[in-house]
Order: C-alpha cells, then sequence, then structure tokens
C-alpha cells in the first residue's frame, strides 16, 4: 500500500495485558499514522495491563473495558460471565459509537472478546492480528466475523490467516545490524570489538538464565566474553555481600529500553522464546538460543521452532541452563564467528520487517476508504 490516503478514518486497536499484545499494537497504530496522519486512532484495553503506560507515551489515546478472563472450569466466576459479558458488549458498542469506528482492530487478549461481539453487532469491519503459533480464543471469536485476518507465523491455525509476520517498532524493523554495532554498543557502556553475549528474560526477567549466568561470571570473563545482563525489573542479582553482582567484562542493568541497541550489539542472545523476541531477532538476522518458559502449553518452544530447524537458533530445555551447560555449549558458541554468521544469515532468510506495514494495509482495506 503506497498512495496517501486523505479520507479521514477512525480506528480502534483493542487488545493489551501483556507487551505481547500491546507491541504490535504500537506497532499497528504508528504504521497507520504514518500513512494517513489525520487518522483518528483509539487505543482500548484494561486498567491492569502494561498499555496504562504503555499507550499513552507513545501518543495515543486510551481507554478501557472491563478485563474478562473465560473461565476454564465451573466456578462463581463462569456463572457472573454472562451479566459480565453483556455489560462489557455494551460499554464496547459505547466506545465504537463514540469514536464512529470506521475498523476494529484486534491484537487479542481478554479485552477483545466483548469488541469484537460489539463490531460485529455495529457492521463494523474487523481486522486482527494473531501473535503466537496457537491462536488465542478472543481472536478464534472474532476471526468468524472477519477475512482480514495476519498472522505472526505461517503455522498458525486460523480462519482467514495470511501471514504477514510480527508488527515491531520501525527502529528495530529498520536494524542493520552490523552498520550499528559500534555505536549501540558504546550507548549501551560496552567494549567495541569483545565477543558480546546479551542475556535476557523480558520485561519480567528469567530466574532460571539469571542463576545461570550469576554462577558463569567468572567463566565468561576468562574466555574474554562480554556479557550484557537484562534481569528483569526488581530482580537484580546479588551477591553474597549484598551487592550488585560484578566481575570484568560483566554489566548488569533490570531493563533496556532500546532493544534496537541489544540487538545490533550482540554477537549472541540468550533469552526466552516470546513470540515478539522470536519475530525481531529473525527479523534482524541474530544468532540466538532460546529457553522456552517450562509452563504453560508449549507455546514458547513452538514459536522458536521455525528458526530453530533453519539452523538460525538453539533451543534449550530450562532445566538443563546451568552453570555446566554456559561453559560447555553456550560459551564455545559465542566464540565461534564463523557459526554465528551462518546463523544470522539463515534467521535473516525468515525474518520479516514490514508486518506493521502489511497490517495497517489491511485496515484500509477493510475500510473501503
Amino acid at each position: 500500500m503506497t498512495e496517501n490516503h486523505t479520507t479521514a478514518l477512525s480506528v480502534v486497536l483493542a487488545g493489551g495485558g501483556s507487551a505481547g499484545h500491546v507491541s504490535p499494537l504500537l506497532a499497528i497504530a504508528a504504521a497507520i499514522r504514518a500513512k494517513a496522519p489525520e487518522t483518528a486512532i483509539l487505543a482500548v484495553g484494561t486498567k491492569e495491563g502494561l498499555e496504562t503506560t504503555l499507550v499513552p507515551a507513545a501518543g495515543f489515546e486510551l481507554t478501557f473495558v472491563e478485563r474478562i478472563p473465560l473461565p476454564r472450569k465451573p466456578s462463581m466466576d463462569l456463572v457472573k460471565l454472562p451479566g459480565r459479558m453483556l455489560r462489557a458488549i455494551r460499554d464496547a458498542k459505547t466506545i465504537l459509537n463514540d469514536a464512529q469506528a470506521d475498523v476494529l482492530v484486534g491484537v487479542g487478549g481478554y479485552v477483545c472478546t466483548p469488541m469484537y461481539l460489539a463490531a460485529k453487532s455495529l457492521g463494523v469491519p474487523i481486522v486482527i492480528h494473531e501473535a503466537n503459533t496457537k491462536a488465542g480464543l478472543a481472536n478464534k471469536v472474532g476471526a468468524r466475523y472477519t477475512t482480514h485476518v495476519g498472522t505472526a507465523f505461517a503455522e498458525t491455525a486460523i480462519r482467514h490467516a495470511h501471514l504477514v509476520g510480527m508488527p515491531m517498532r520501525k527502529e528495530i524493523a529498520s536494524l542493520t545490524r552490523h552498520a550499528g554495532q559500534a555505536a549501540a554498543t558504546s550507548r549501551l557502556g560496552l567494549a567495541v570489538g569483545k565477543p558480546t553475549l546479551i542475556v535476557t528474560g523480558g520485561s519480567l526477567g528469567a530466574l532460571r538464565l539469571n542463576q545461570a549466568i550469576a554462577a558463569s561470571l567468572q567463566a565468561l570473563a576468562d574466555a574474554g566474553i562480554q556479557t550484557l545482563h537484562i534481569t528483569g525489573k526488581g530482580k537484580t542479582v546479588l551477591g553474597d555481600d549484598g551487592a550488585a553482582l560484578a566481575a570484568p567484562g560483566y554489566q548488569q542493568v533490570e531493563y533496556v529500553d532500546s532493544m534496537e541497541d541489544v540487538y545490533a550489539a550482540a554477537d549472541l542472545l540468550l533469552c526466552r522464546s516470546g513470540a515478539g523476541t522470536v519475530s525481531e531477532v529473525a527479523a534482524v538476522g541474530l544468532p540466538a538460543v532460546f529457553v522456552p518458559l517450562p509452563i504453560g502449553n508449549g507455546e514458547q518452544a513452538r514459536n522458536a521452532a521455525g528458526l530453530v530447524a533453519a539452523g538460525a537458533a538453539l533451543l534449550v530445555p530450562d532445566g538443563d541452563v546451568d552453570a555446566a551447560w554456559v561453559s560447555a555449549e553456550l560459551i564455545p558458541l559465542c566464540l565461534d564467528a564463523p557459526r554465528l554468521a551462518r546463523m544470522a544469515a539463515n534467521a535473516s532468510e525468515l525474518g520479516i520487517r514490514d508486518a506493521a506495514e502489511s497490517m495497517a494495509a489491511m485496515v484500509f482495506a477493510a475500510s473501503g476508504k
């Protein structure tokens, strides 16, 4: 979609709770604005999710509907569900009517079910993005009412699926790792030219990764590897003396806002395999070792399967990650430049950088404007 749109649109985007929902929502909103700056954009979330801070910080208006989990077994919540859902649908209709919405875009999460049902009732076109290999219940409901469904992964089973990739921030989607590596390395306070391992468990951190790296500082230093350890907010790793761990070539931070710098600076990334991380790693061509969450329905392992099969990444069970594994497997990989180069090239072949623009095009098509 290359043409500019002169007829003002009103787009409502629904989703929230985790960064996995909010990040693609914001990327789609930014891509819509880039194509049609006059578009009215309203985000809908819940008062408990990350959207309460991330959406206003990105410059978009935010409103709320009630968070309604769908109980999996008999309970009082199940008894109350019909009344709560009816109220949420009523509120969703009010939001869509007040916004004079031309299109509803949903990215999944509890907020989306009442929004989809309200949009269907009002005749508002629906556009959906499904980020995971296993489609969520809300998006499965919404997909009954539209043919405009984009997915981050080819294997996602949902009606009317079109592979578009994962919408991501322009700074990441447009990143050229090697061209920006020295500058990004310096911005992160690391030494330019040294083998660089970056470890992250996401915004909440990953206890197993934190413990394994904390026990491996000397081995990493002895191998000449510098490590940036992103522990997660409130998850600073302390030594026996109660102070934050310190070692030569080791830097610890709780959070990094500019993940594009992390992706540019790293020679190797050790991380969980949420859908967003997997998609971004592929888009920028970064070798990774994925350690899926050991709980849940196996979704994180499925997210990483394509990159692993292509030789772009490794998948290691959470229980295998300890100091012995770091010494035997991770350190040799981090020092194997030819293998890392092959992994990077393989990742790049699977990466999709224009997902946000593809979703924006879907929005314009659905609107009929």
